[in-house]
């Protein structure tokens, strides 16, 4: 690791004479923010696409009934209000006015249309499972939807707020069969320009229903794979905004005419098993290679320290999280993971692939930890890298034996856990289903008494780490960002981060 940082610190060098050199022309916008990203987006679909690099711009030109602010309140967006009739019925009062970017106004129609989208299981949407409960959707006039579930489920209006839980316009969808290169939402950005593996240009929505907002005139998204060009990018004016490393971070802290965010993250690393298939459809096997792993040294040589050890609920769902010290198997222990690798059948012999890619340096830092960790206990470890494309359709389609990988989980335990290992879970690309577990979290979407739901909540958490173990939890990450000093407004919290970009004013 020491000569990849020394590497990192001679390219930014490097990059910063080169983006010295480009002149006057190319700097940023006055009125354009500027986002260095370092990876292409797979396409604009909300319903379909769940790639961080496509939310990351589809969320700015698509809106859901309810949204959230900086603390995690949920707020009102398209839905103006909304009345919970009773534990299975609310009702959601549309703002009148709303225009999508093809000019038309939003109505009840398009809300009812963009659930039962979700809904379709030929569509395939991420958020089906989100929705499961729903019965029927009314529609008694444009401004009003009434929704009927089939039982009280206590996160709905959470969910509602969800990024995949976007209103999309259904004649768009047919005429083109989906929304993944011709997006249109209500949102405060609209695509003006796509250049594949280029840049992505959005511009603000004249017609937005909210008024003064968007407060700059369109965001550049820049590809810049590199993280020392992106740094470089920041400090030479070429770019506003980009997320960055521990480590880019602590190059840039106190640098002048740059501030660097640090706040605590919802997301978590795994490594994650196709357990429909040998070795990993034996949880001895799985929970062996656990018992190997030393996650605290993933957290120091990955992330620099900046990241905690999790369970399948973050930390920063304090509510919600379980004491890792009640995870046995958290600890590092390699004579546990030889025996049971015996009792699996397993004798030094145990040998498999993981799939990475080069996407992400952590991504690779990961693996690479992963794999020598491993070699402790006698476990072959291959790391097949691919590119971004290639990592989402394994994750998708099941295609892989193990994968190391980043999930986001929410801001409560439904998604953390509901969504990624319930049977019918819209995320749950492991094929893992055990009857207890279900039950449990079922249990839980119906609870509405907080302590009460926590307890089951915790009791689900603890059979998944200690007994099933369809992924191995490792970190949970700081995020930060970098930002010209010239940038306000921009403060992130795990609840809001990039959707601050509206409300961004830039100071020259």
């Amino acid at each position: 690791m020491k000569k990849a940082k020394k590497w990192l610190f001679l390219s930014l060098v490097m990059a910063a004479i080169l983006f010295t050199g480009l002149g006057e022309a190319t700097l940023a916008s006055d009125d354009i923010l500027i986002v260095a990203k370092d990876t292409e987006a797979e396409g604009f679909d909300p319903h379909t696409v769940p790639a961080a690099s496509s939310i990351q711009i589809y969320s700015r030109i698509y809106e859901g009934l309810v949204g959230f602010n900086s603390a995690g309140e949920i707020v009102p967006e398209l839905a103006e209000s909304w009345v919970i009739i009773d534990d299975t019925t609310y009702q959601f009062n549309l703002r009148q006015g709303v225009k999508f970017h093809n000019g038309r106004e939003m109505t009840s129609a398009d809300v009812k249309f963009s659930f039962e989208r979700m809904l379709d299981p030929d569509v395939a949407s991420l958020a089906r499972s989100y929705f499961d409960m729903v019965e029927e959707i009314e529609t008694p006039d444009d401004y009003t939807v009434i929704f009927h579930l089939d039982g009280p489920f206590a996160d709905f209006l959470i969910n509602i707020g969800h990024t995949y839980a976007r209103i999309v316009p259904q004649e768009v969808i047919d005429e083109h069969g989906d929304l993944m290169n011709v997006p249109v939402g209500t949102g405060p950005f609209q695509l003006a320009e796509w250049v594949p593996d280029n840049y992505t240009l959005l511009t603000a929505f004249e017609d937005y229903w909210q008024e003064g907002i968007p407060r700059i005139d369109g965001i550049r998204y820049l590809i810049m794979e590199d993280e020392s060009a992106q740094m470089a990018a920041i400090r030479t004016g070429h770019a506003h905004i980009t997320d960055i490393s521990p480590e880019g971070a602590r190059i840039l802290q106190g640098r002048p005419g740059v501030n660097v965010v640090e706040y605590p993250s919802f997301d978590y690393t795994y490594l994650a098993f196709n357990v429909t298939e040998p070795p990993f459809d034996n949880p001895k096997v799985r929970l062996a290679l656990s018992y190997a792993l030393d996650r605290e040294l993933l957290a120091q040589v990955v992330y620099d320290g900046y990241a905690r050890v999790t369970g399948p609920v973050p930390p920063s769902q304090e509510v919600w999280a379980v004491d890792i010290n009640e995870y046995p198997s958290y600890e590092t222990n390699p004579d546990k993971a030889r025996e049971l690798l015996r009792e699996a059948g397993y004798n030094n012999d145990l040998s498999f692939t993981i799939t990475s890619s080069p996407a992400y340096p952590w991504l690779v830092d990961t693996a690479v930890m992963v794999q020598e960790q491993l070699a402790g206990i006698g476990v072959d470890v291959e790391i097949k890298m691919v590119e971004w494309g290639t990592y989402i359709d394994t994750w998708i389609n099941r295609t892989h034996q193990a994968m190391v990988g980043r999930n986001g989980a929410g801001s409560t335990p439904e998604r953390a856990l509901y969504f990624f290992f319930h049977t019918n879970g819209g995320a749950n690309v492991w094929g893992f289903s055990d009857e207890r577990f279900d039950e449990l979290v079922e249990k839980a979407r119906v609870v509405v008494d907080q302590e009460e739901r926590a307890a089951v909540y915790a009791e689900a958490q603890k059979l998944l780490v200690n007994e099933l173990a369809p992924n191995l939890f490792l970190n949970s990450p700081s995020q930060f960002y970098i930002a010209s000093e010239n940038i306000k407004g921009f403060e992130p919290t795990p609840y809001m981060s990039e959707g601050l970009f509206p409300y961004i004013t830039i100071e020259n």
